[in-house]
C-alpha cells in the first residue's frame, strides 16, 4: 500500500494539502505558492532551530500563516495542518534525513535523548528498552520496530486516519500508562529532534502506511 500512490491511502492527504498549498488565504491574502515553488529536502531537515527555538514541520507551517500569510494557526493534529504535512513531506520522499546539529541545538537534542532513555510510568518503562533492546520481538503479535521516524505523517490501519509523531509518541505514553505531553509541547518537540537526528542518512518514506 505504502509503495503504490495508487493505493496508499494517505495520499488522499497529500492531495488535500496540495490544494491548500495553492489557495489564497488570511489578511495578506498569499498562498504557500506564492513564496515557496518547491519544498524538496525540506521535511528531512526538521524539526529545526527558528529564532533560538526548536520547532517541527507542523509549527514551522503554522508560524507562515501567522506572520507572513496573517492567517490564524491551524490546530494541531487537524486535517488541514496534517495534509500540508504531507505534501511538504511527500516531496522529500527517497531523500535522507539531514538533520543539523550545532552547539545551539545541543541542549534540545540532549533533552530528546534523555527523555528516549527515561523510564516513566506505572510501567517504568522507556523508550529505549523497548525500542532497542526488544527490538524485532514481537508485542501482541506486532513486531517491535526500532522507533525510527521515517514516514510520518502516517497513516494507521488502526487510526484509519493520518496522524503525526507526536501522536504516536502520545500513544506510547499512554501505553506505559503515563500522562502525555501536550501537542507541540517542548517535550514532544525535543524527542521527535532526537529521533529524527537518530535516523539521519536513513530514506524519508512520507507518507508511510503502518498497521
Amino acid at each position: 500500500m505504502q509503495n503504490d500512490d495508487a493505493t496508499n491511502p494517505a495520499m488522499l492527504w497529500v492531495l488535500d494539502g496540495e490544494a491548500l498549498w495553492g489557495r489564497r488565504t488570511g489578511a495578506a491574502d498569499k498562498a504557500c505558492a506564492d513564496c515557496h515553488q518547491g519544498m524538496q529536502g525540506v521535511a528531512a531537515r526538521y524539526p529545526a532551530l527558528h529564532s533560538e527555538k526548536l520547532v517541527n514541520l507542523d509549527q514551522r507551517i503554522n508560524l507562515c500563516r501567522t506572520e507572513q500569510q496573517k492567517a490564524p494557526a491551524l490546530q494541531l493534529e487537524s486535517r488541514e495542518l496534517l495534509a500540508l504535512s504531507a505534501y511538504i513531506g511527500r516531496q522529500s520522499r527517497g531523500l535522507p534525513i539531514d538533520i543539523a546539529e550545532s552547539e545551539q541545538a545541543k541542549p534540545f537534542l540532549d533533552s530528546g535523548r534523555a527523555a528516549f532513555n527515561r523510564r516513566q510510568g506505572q510501567l517504568n518503562l522507556s523508550c529505549t528498552q523497548c525500542h532497542v533492546g526488544l527490538a524485532g520481538n514481537k508485542l501482541a503479535g506486532n513486531p517491535i520496530p526500532q522507533a525510527h521516524p521515517t514516514g510520518y505523517p502516517i497513516y494507521r490501519l488502526e487510526w484509519q486516519g493520518l496522524g503525526s509523531l507526536q501522536r504516536r509518541l502520545r500513544n506510547c505514553m499512554i501505553g506505559v500508562r503515563a500522562e502525555p505531553y501536550a501537542y507541540g509541547s517542548p517535550e514532544f518537540v525535543e524527542l521527535e529532534y532526537y529521533l529524527m537526528w537518530r535516523a539521519r542518512g536513513m530514506k524519508l518514506e512520507t507518507p508511510a502506511v503502518r498497521p
